[in-house]
């Protein structure tokens, strides 16, 4: 029986793509890089802040030692930071509320995995804090996905066991890190069937759905 749901954030809570995009742009441009582009930003979903960096500057020709690189991404965060000023509750998707409160209301322990530092911002600026039991995000872990660390750190701080656990996910490397953590998956979002997780929906799924998904053993 699934006890517990461990949410990914951007894609899947709430939507800051076109922050996380504008900002990209900007250091890409301060970089004179560009050709960076939407799918490029796409590439960079569930992945580090320094994997999303080395995506941009493959985009060009110069190299950068460690330190330049960690400044770099230092600095697009700070460009992100400022955007997040302006997020509010907009910005969380539609039907989740209605599923985290349909699953407040079978018992089921509500997580957050994601790879970004900014989640405990994000979720107090768009009022789902309080709807969450537990979160993992990158100032938890050291590996990112497709590495389940994230997924298993969520896992033990709600107090479950990993096959007690389903993932909601939109990309492919966050179904992977799933998969690799004993976790069920379940993709939600324009590439669902893509992803090749346990089930798929496009959206995050009617009461009676939900009831049919934690039976899943």
């Amino acid at each position: 029986m699934i006890k517990g749901v461990i949410f990914d954030l951007d894609g899947v809570l709430v939507s800051t793509d076109e922050l996380h995009f504008k900002a990209w742009t900007k250091l890409a441009s301060e970089l004179n890089i560009n050709n960076y582009t939407k799918e490029d930003n796409k590439a960079q979903k569930g992945i580090s802040r320094l994997e999303s960096l080395e995506i941009v500057l493959r985009k060009g020709s110069l190299t950068y030692q460690e330190k330049e690189k960690q400044e770099l991404a230092e600095r697009k965060n700070n460009y992100y930071v400022e955007m997040l000023d302006s997020l509010d509750e907009s910005a969380v998707l539609e039907d989740v509320k209605e599923a985290l409160a349909i699953l407040k209301s079978k018992g089921i322990k509500i997580g957050v995995g994601s790879a970004s530092k900014n989640t405990p911002i994000i979720l107090d600026k768009t009022g789902l804090a309080p709807e969450i039991d537990a979160v993992a995000c990158g100032i938890d872990v050291t590996k990112s996905k497709p590495d389940p660390e994230v997924f298993l750190i969520a896992a033990k701080k709600l107090g479950l066991l990993p096959k007690e656990c389903l993932v909601v996910e939109d990309s492919y490397a966050g179904v992977v890190a799933a998969k690799a953590a004993g976790m069920k998956s379940l993709a939600v979002g324009p590439e669902r069937k893509l992803l090749e997780a346990d089930y798929d929906s496009e959206t995050l799924l009617s009461e009676t759905d939900w009831e049919a998904m934690l039976k899943i053993s």
